[in-house]
């Protein structure tokens, strides 16, 4: 049995799956290996399993066996696994290390890097993956690399004739489900002579 994952923040007393015998007597039903650290539990004699506590992405999926007995001759019995798997929610929105960065750019420098910035996620998979962007970026001045967060200039800039500073804010995006989150970094950049 392989019932549909199981979210992240499923409360305890969830309908997970149940388990059907295919026998003419009444069965037992029993978890009698590996739901170690007790998530589930089964109605002896309908089968249906149970959430019986919050459960805690780490420890999945959790492998377990199931035995359903002769209610009248415990020796007659047989076993099969179920298998389930939590799916990651998107608890975290993603952070760069500073919500402040500042640099500096030479006037008349051609098109450039400016700066890398890296922002960390704590969700897992999709919910993890960072995409960047800028929020707001002074027309044409300044682009991002949507996947590495590399911010670059796209023109030159003259110290006399232009503003001396800018303002780029920049977000990461996650990927995420059900909704994704951003987390932002403004960089100041200062245009020297």
């Amino acid at each position: 049995y392989q019932p549909d994952p199981l979210m992240e923040s499923t409360p305890p007393d969830t309908f997970v799956v149940q388990i059907s015998a295919l026998y003419k007597l009444p069965v037992n039903y029993d978890i009698v290996s590996g739901d170690e650290k007790g998530y589930f539990f089964i109605h002896s004699s309908s089968g249906i399993i149970r959430t019986s506590k919050n459960l805690k992405l780490e420890d999945f999926p959790v492998d377990f066996s199931v035995r359903a007995t002769d209610s009248s001759n415990a020796a007659i019995f047989n076993e099969v696994g179920v298998k389930v798997e939590v799916t990651d929610e998107n608890d975290f929105p993603p952070v760069f290390p500073s919500s402040l960065v500042e640099v500096r750019l030479e006037e008349n420098s051609t098109a450039t890097q400016i700066v890398q910035l890296k922002a960390q996620d704590n969700d897992t998979g999709r919910n993890g993956f960072l995409t960047y962007g800028i929020f707001n970026g002074h027309g044409q001045k300044f682009w991002i690399n949507e996947t590495t967060g590399i911010l670059y200039s796209t023109t030159s800039f003259d110290y006399e004739e232009e503003p001396t500073e800018y303002q780029v804010v920049v977000y990461a995006e996650d990927d995420g489900i059900p909704e994704k989150k951003r987390g932002y970094c403004t960089v100041v950049i200062k245009i020297t002579d």
